[in-house]
């Protein structure tokens, strides 16, 4: 959703609310954004955003904020009276993200989309549909279409699928060191081969390393101890490298 779009889903929020239904407005920060904001289009933090809001294009509903620098007590309260719908809308960061059941919410925006990534995209989508009415989730961006980032949100848009998510999450920032100890994505070890493309060679591949090294537990192999040792020596020296 570009944000020429932005007054139109405002007017969504409203017939969401005017249908009895609950809406989630996600930002990717509490306050001041870092980025340029196209002029006149609203700052997509929490604090500027709920202001903004309250004040112009949802006058008159009844909104809450939800962040992390809240009181705990002050949390639990702005949550559970949005559970129990004492609020229509709420303006909140990710930490609506997980543990967070409202049945009655249909609808949720998110803020500045391109700032998340695929598996949090989809995790957060899923916090509205849950109930008797179906869900819908705009995602609004600010940037101009050809960043990667677009990408990403493309691909959240054209399925709801986990599992295909995650490969073209896998793609996007690849699988890292997939034969040494590092968890991070970026640079890979695989010279020749490539975890999509070639997984069931490498489990089986795995599968065969694995009764190799369990049938020589002392090493006494001198090719294979020379192998292992080549690839912890490996492992920590990007992990030097990295430090």
């Amino acid at each position: 959703l570009r944000p020429a779009w932005l007054d139109r889903a405002w007017q969504r929020v409203l017939e969401e609310v005017l249908d009895g239904r609950q809406v989630f407005i996600v930002c990717p920060r509490i306050s001041g954004s870092e980025d340029d904001i196209p002029s006149g289009l609203p700052d997509p933090s929490v604090t500027e955003l709920y202001a903004y809001l309250e004040d112009g294009p949802l006058a008159g509903l009844r909104l809450g904020q939800l962040h992390g620098r809240l009181p705990s007590s002050e949390k639990d309260s702005v949550m559970t009276a949005f559970a129990d719908g004492q609020l229509d809308v709420l303006v909140a960061t990710t930490v609506i993200e997980v543990g967070v059941d409202v049945p009655n919410a249909s609808m949720m925006i998110i803020m500045d989309a391109d700032h998340f990534g695929i598996s949090q995209l989809h995790q957060l989508r899923g916090r509205v549909g849950r109930g008797a009415h179906s869900g819908v989730c705009l995602l609004v961006t600010y940037t101009d279409g050809t960043s990667p980032a677009d990408e990403r949100l493309a691909a959240v848009a054209a399925t709801r699928d986990g599992f295909e998510l995650a490969e073209v999450d896998l793609e996007q920032r690849r699988e890292g060191d997939v034969l040494g100890a590092a968890q991070a994505g970026g640079r890979t070890t695989l010279r020749l081969l490539r975890v999509l493309d070639d997984a069931e060679l490498l489990a089986e591949s795995r599968a065969i390393a694995e009764q190799l090294v369990a049938g020589d537990p002392h090493k006494t192999n001198d090719w294979m101890a020379d192998m292992v040792t080549e690839t912890e020596l490996r492992a920590n020296a990007d992990f030097l490298e990295r430090s």
